[in-house]
């Protein structure tokens, strides 16, 4: 009489883990979304991306076209009055948003993706390679955000890969500690110690088993990340360390027109609005996530 082979233990043990994680992510999704400060923060995130990249194709002006006299009132030609130039301010924020954007964003993306890599191998390894990165990470940590910024800026110029290194170096030793510390309380768990017992590979430990067991804390740690380097860029930006004139820079926006805040407010109160809203938006949305993450948590405790 045939017999019906069991399942084998490998898959069999394997299948429960996979499919509460996949449970976990998705119940972390959707309770996110049913928060109204997440509904809220996407709705303002979505709004000011949505101006920053099709802005600039219902600009009324070209960005650097001359409309009137410098700091002249609100007008049939310029409906928030002009610049310092007097350059339409409206076309001016329609087409600054995709720069500083694109360079917080960018900078954030790579300064996690390096933190989170740094912080996997350092949190997994029980070896002297964890005790000397992290020696290095605290002296990058140690350095003033602004000392280095102006340092990289010096060598590097104020162009747009250097901008992208300066948020990316800034915010990559934070996250890379916070990687470290939750793959630490991992590294032991269970299912790592399966995965290390049936031969897999560190790496794939680290990026199959690891990884996405630190989704959560990682996703608010971007959040929190991307905020701060909306800011830094802005700040440099009307620093005058990042974009230069005549480019039309919500940051340099404000630099520029300080002069004229009480005869032409709307060319300092626009870009200081979108940019407040958009940090507000990402705040609202990683408070959101944090939220339904603690919750998801106490669901998934035993």
């Amino acid at each position: 009489m045939t017999s019906v082979s069991p399942m084998p233990a490998p898959l069999e043990a394997a299948e429960g883990p996979v499919v509460a994680l996949l449970t976990r992510h998705r119940g972390l999704v959707r309770q996110a979304l049913m928060l109204r400060r997440t509904q809220i923060g996407l709705a303002a995130i979505a709004a000011l991306v949505g101006l920053a990249l099709i802005g600039p194709l219902f600009a009324p002006h070209s960005a650097t076209e001359f409309v009137g006299s410098p700091f002249s009132g609100p007008s049939g030609a310029a409906p928030f009055g002009t610049d310092t130039l007097g350059r339409d301010v409206l076309s001016r924020f329609l087409d600054g948003g995709r720069k500083i954007l694109t360079i917080a964003f960018a900078g954030t993306a790579l300064g996690i993706a390096v933190g989170t890599a740094l912080g996997l191998i350092c949190g997994y390894s029980k070896r002297v390679v964890d005790d000397i990165a992290m020696r290095l990470v605290d002296l990058l940590m140690a350095f003033p955000g602004i000392v280095l910024a102006l340092l990289l800026l010096t060598i590097g110029g104020a162009q747009d890969w250097v901008l992208i290194g300066v948020v990316a170096l800034s915010f990559m030793p934070h996250t890379s500690r916070v990687v470290r510390s939750s793959t630490m309380q991992l590294r032991d768990a269970d299912f790592v110690l399966y995965a290390q017992g049936t031969g897999t590979p560190a790496w794939r430990i680290l990026f199959q088993e690891i990884l996405p067991n630190i989704a959560g804390p990682l996703t608010v740690e971007f959040g929190l990340r991307l905020t701060q380097s909306i800011g830094t860029i802005a700040g440099l930006d009307y620093l005058g360390l990042g974009a230069q004139p005549p480019t039309a820079d919500w940051g340099l926006m404000v630099q520029e027109n300080q002069g004229g805040l009480i005869s032409a407010p709307w060319s300092v109160l626009l870009p200081i609005i979108a940019i407040a809203a958009l940090a507000i938006g990402v705040n609202l949305v990683t408070d959101g996530i944090a939220q339904a993450s603690a919750g998801i948590d106490r669901t998934f405790d035993p």
